[in-house]
C-alpha cells in the first residue's frame, strides 16, 4: 500500500475496520496489544522498528520471551499487575533502544483493555520516545547542580575540582580542568602572562603550556575516582584542541575521528592512559574565560559507544564553565590580593624582636584563611628608657590591603607616641585620637567619589603594657582587648583583670591603667581574639580557659611555648588573622642599681659627682667617669634651678649606662643653640653629645631627665 498516495484517490472509501487497522500499523509511536494471558496479540511497526525485531513468529509470545533481561523482564510484571488490577500504570526508563542502538527515555503507558462491563481482557503498551524532554531536564539538573556546587571556596584548586565532581558520570566520561601555566606565572610575578593584551589567550599557532589542576573520569565500573595526575605542567601542540580553543577564545566541539583529535589523544600526557586506552569518541574543549579573560580550559570527553556530545551539550557546557570561570578568576584575584595583603602585613611587623634585658619575647603571626582575607594583627616590642620595655598587641577592623595599611599606621604611631614615654593610658587616648582622624579621612574619600556612599568607620582595638625591671612593676592599658594572661613563677594563671577601655575610633572617653607588680620570671601573654574565638559552645570564653590551661603548664622554653598554645587552640583553617606574643620577665639586680636622694643646694652637684664616680668605680667602669660626671653635673643643675624638690639621681647599668635625674617638676627642658656671648644654653646639648640619646618621660610626681651612654665607651 502506497501510503504516499495523495488523499482524493480514486476507489471505493475504506471501511471503519481497514481505517482502525491502518491507524495502528502506521502511528508514529509503538503500540503493541496484548492478550488477558499477557501475550502478544499485535504490535504495529513503529513498535517492531523500536524492538528490534522482524515480525515473524511473535504473536502469543510474552514480552521477557521476546526480550529477554532488562527492563523487559520489569515491563512484563508490570503487564501481568494491570492484568490483575486493571489500573493503568506510566513507567519511564532510559535504556538502549534493540531497534537502533542508542541509549534512550521512554515513557511507557500499559492501559487496560475492558469491555463495556468493565471486565479486562488484555492491554495495550505504548512507547513514547521523551528523550528530548528527558534531556532537558537532565541539562538542567546538572546546571542547578554544577550551580550549587562550584565555587563554594576562593581556592583555584579546589573550584576546578569542583568543576570536575560535578559533571563527570552524568555529562562526560573525562573530565580535565587545566589552568594556563604562564598566566600563573605571570601572576605569581606580578607581570601579565602571555597574550595579556588579548585576555591572557595564547596566540594562534602557539603551543600552550597547561597545569593540570584538577581531572576525573568514570571507570568501568564503580564510583568516579581521581585520575593520577601528570606531575607539573605539560605542552599541548599548537594544533591540538586545547591550543585552537583557547587562541579562538570560544568552546569547541569535536569527533573523535578528527585527525587532529586522534593525534592529540595519543600523545598528549594530559590524557590518563586508561582513558588513552577505551579511546575518544568526542570531546569538548571549553575555555575558562570570565571578565574577558581566559585562565584555562575545561575539556569533556565520552568514549566511544557512547552518545557523541551534540550543539546542545556545547551550549551546557560552555554554561557550566562559565560560572566556573568567574570562579576561577576571582579566587586567582583573592589570591592575588591576598598574597599583596600579606607582604605589606608581614614587612610591617618587626622582622626580629629585639634581645632586652627585661625580658625574654617570642612571638607568632599566622594570617587567616578564609574567604575575608588577611586582617590587621599586629605585635610590636619597643625598648624605653630606664631600662624599660613596651609590650604591644593590636588589631584591626576588617581585612585586606586596607586593613594591612591602617595596621602599619597605628603600628608607627604607637612607636612615636612610646619614644616621648607616653603612660599606656595616655598613648591610648592620642591612638584613639588618630584612629577617630583617619576614620574621617577615609569616610570624605569615599564619599568624594560617590556622594551616596555609606563608608564603614575606621576602628581597632589594642592592648599597651611597659614593663620596668628596676621595680618589676608592670602598667598597661587596654583598648577594647582580650585581656593578657599572667603566669607567675608557681604556675597559677590568671586573666589580669584590665579596666575596661573603648575600642580605638570611639572618640570621647576615657582609658584607665592597671598596674602590677611582678615576679621575677612571671610569664605574660598578649594575644589578638583570633586565637580563643570558634573553640565550642563558650566561643571566646572557652577559648580562654583552654589557653590558660595550657599557659600553666611545666616551665618550658618559650618557643616550645608559644608552639604549644598555637597547637592547643589554633584551627586547621582558622578564620580570623592571630597574633600571639609571649614575654617573660626579668630583674634588674640590686648592684645594677645606684640611687640617691640629693638636696636642692647647689653643693649637691658635687656630692652627685662624687657618688658618681664611686659607683662607675665599683662597676669598673672608671672609663665613662669623666663622661658621665658632665652629665650628672649638667642634669643636676638644671634640676636645681629650674625644677622643684624632690631631686633624685639614679644610675642603671643594662646593655648601656643609664643617668636619671628626677625632679618635682612637670616643665620640659629643650635643646637650644647658645648664641656667642650667652653664658647658658649649652648643657643639653653638650648631654646630647656626650650620649647616644637622651630624652624626658613624665610622672605622676614629675619628670626624668635621663641620659644613655654605650658601655663600649668603656673598654
Amino acid at each position: 500500500m502506497d501510503t504516499n498516495a495523495a488523499p482524493d484517490a480514486p476507489g471505493p472509501p475504506p471501511d471503519a475496520a481497514a481505517l482502525g487497522e491502518w491507524a495502528l500499523a502506521q502511528f508514529p509511536i509503538g503500540i503493541a496489544v496484548y492478550d488477558r494471558d499477557n501475550r502478544l496479540v499485535k504490535a504495529n511497526v513503529e513498535m517492531l522498528r523500536l524492538s528490534g525485531l522482524d515480525g515473524e513468529g511473535l504473536a502469543g509470545r510474552r514480552l521477557d520471551e521476546l526480550l529477554p533481561g532488562p527492563p523487559f523482564e520489569e515491563f512484563a510484571r508490570i503487564g501481568d499487575e494491570v492484568l490483575r488490577t486493571g489500573q493503568a500504570v506510566r513507567a519511564d526508563n532510559y535504556f538502549v533502544s534493540p531497534g537502533d542502538g542508542r541509549e534512550r527515555a521512554w515513557a511507557s503507558f500499559f492501559t487496560p483493555l475492558k469491555d463495556a462491563e468493565g471486565r479486562t481482557h488484555g492491554l495495550s503498551l505504548a512507547a513514547l520516545d521523551v528523550t528530548a524532554e528527558y534531556r532537558a531536564r537532565q541539562r538542567l539538573a546538572l546546571v542547578n547542580d554544577a550551580g550549587a556546587r562550584i565555587g563554594t571556596t576562593l581556592d583555584m584548586d579546589r573550584t576546578a575540582a569542583e568543576l570536575a565532581e560535578s559533571t563527570v558520570g552524568r555529562f562526560a566520561d573525562f573530565v580535565a580542568v587545566d589552568l594556563l601555566a604562564e598566566r600563573e606565572a605571570g601572576d605569581a610575578g606580578g607581570s601579565a602572562g602571555a597574550g595579556e593584551g588579548d585576555g591572557g589567550r595564547p596566540a594562534p599557532g602557539e603551543a600552550v603550556v597547561l597545569r593540570r589542576t584538577a581531572r576525573r573520569w568514570v571507570a568501568h565500573e564503580g564510583p568516579p575516582v581521581p585520575a593520577a595526575a601528570h606531575d607539573g605542567t605539560y605542552r599541548c601542540p599548537p594544533d591540538s584542541p586545547p591550543a585552537l580553543a583557547l587562541a579562538a577564545g570560544k568552546p569547541a566541539r569535536h569527533r573523535g575521528d578528527e585527525p587532529a583529535v586522534r593525534s592529540w589523544a595519543e600523545g598528549t600526557p594530559g590524557l590518563p592512559s586508561a582513558v588513552r586506552a577505551r579511546g575518544v569518541g568526542s570531546l569538548l574543549a571549553v575555555p575558562l574565560t570570565a571578565h574577558d579573560t581566559v585562565s584555562g580550559i575545561a575539556l569533556f570527553v565520552r568514549h566511544p559507544g557512547t552518545e557523541p556530545f551534540d550543539d546542545h551539550d556545547l551550549l551546557l557546557a560552555e554554561e557550566i564553565t562559565a560560572r566556573a570561570a568567574v570562579c576561577v578568576e576571582n579566587a586567582r584575584r583573592y589570591a592575588r590580593e591576598r598574597a599583596v595583603a600579606l607582604t605589606l602585613q608581614r614587612s610591617l611587623l618587626p622582622a626580629r624582636l629585639p634581645s632586652h634585658a627585661a625580658v625574654e619575647v617570642t612571638s607568632r603571626y599566622l594570617p587567616a584563611t578564609s574567604q575575608a582575607g588577611i586582617g590587621g594583627d599586629w605585635y610590636d616590642v619597643i625598648p624605653l628608657s630606664g631600662a624599660r620595655v613596651a609590650l604591644v598587641v593590636g588589631d584591626v577592623v576588617g581585612h585586606g590591603l586596607q586593613a594591612s595599611a591602617t595596621m602599619g599606621r597605628l603600628r608607627a604611631a604607637v612607636r612615636t607616641l612610646a619614644d616621648i614615654d607616653l603612660p599606656p593610658d595616655e598613648l591610648l587616648t592620642h591612638l584613639d585620637d588618630l584612629v577617630v582622624q583617619l576614620s574621617q579621612d577615609r569616610a570624605a574619600e569615599v564619599r568624594g567619589q560617590d556622594a551616596d556612599a555609606d563608608p564603614r568607620e575606621m576602628g581597632a582595638s589594642c592592648l599597651y603594657a611597659v614593663y620596668d625591671p628596676v621595680s618589676r612593676h608592670l602598667v598597661l592599658a587596654g583598648a577594647d582587648h582580650p585581656a593578657p594572661v599572667l603566669v607567675t613563677p608557681d604556675g597559677t594563671a590568671r586573666f589580669l583583670e584590665l579596666p575596661s577601655g573603648p575600642a580605638l575610633g570611639v572618640g570621647g572617653l576615657p582609658f584607665e591603667s592597671l598596674e602590677v607588680e611582678l615576679p621575677e620570671g612571671s610569664l605574660l601573654a598578649l594575644y589578638t581574639d583570633g586565637l580563643v574565638e570558634g573553640h565550642g559552645p563558650g566561643t571566646g570564653d572557652e577559648g580562654g580557659r583552654l589557653l590558660r590551661r595550657t599557659l600553666a603548664r611545666p616551665a618550658a622554653p618559650l618557643e616550645r611555648t608559644c608552639d604549644d598554645v598555637l597547637a592547643a587552640l589554633l584551627p586547621e583553617r582558622p578564620a580570623d588573622d592571630i597574633a600571639l606574643l609571649l614575654a617573660r620577665t626579668r630583674a634588674l639586680d640590686a648592684d645594677q642599681v645606684g640611687c640617691w636622694e640629693l638636696t636642692d643646694h647647689p653643693a649637691s652637684v658635687a656630692d652627685a659627682r662624687k657618688r658618681v664616680a664611686a659607683q662607675l668605680a665599683e662597676w669598673g667602669l672608671e672609663d665613662l667617669t669623666f663622661t658621665t660626671e658632665l652629665v650628672v653635673s649638667e642634669l643636676v643643675t638644671n634640676a636645681i634651678r629650674h625644677a622643684e624638690p624632690p631631686i633624685r639621681l639614679r644610675l642603671i647599668r643594662d646593655g648601656a649606662l643609664i643617668c636619671e635625674v628626677s625632679d618635682g617638676s612637670s616643665t620640659s627642658p629643650r635643646m637650644r643653640r647658645a648664641r656667642a656671648f650667652d653664658e647658658g644654653g649649652r648643657g643639653l646639648l653638650l648631654v646630647a653629645q656626650l650620649c647616644r640619646r637622651w630624652g624626658t618621660r613624665f610622672t605622676a610626681a614629675g619628670k626624668t631627665i635621663w641620659a644613655e651612654q654605650s658601655l663600649s665607651a668603656a673598654a
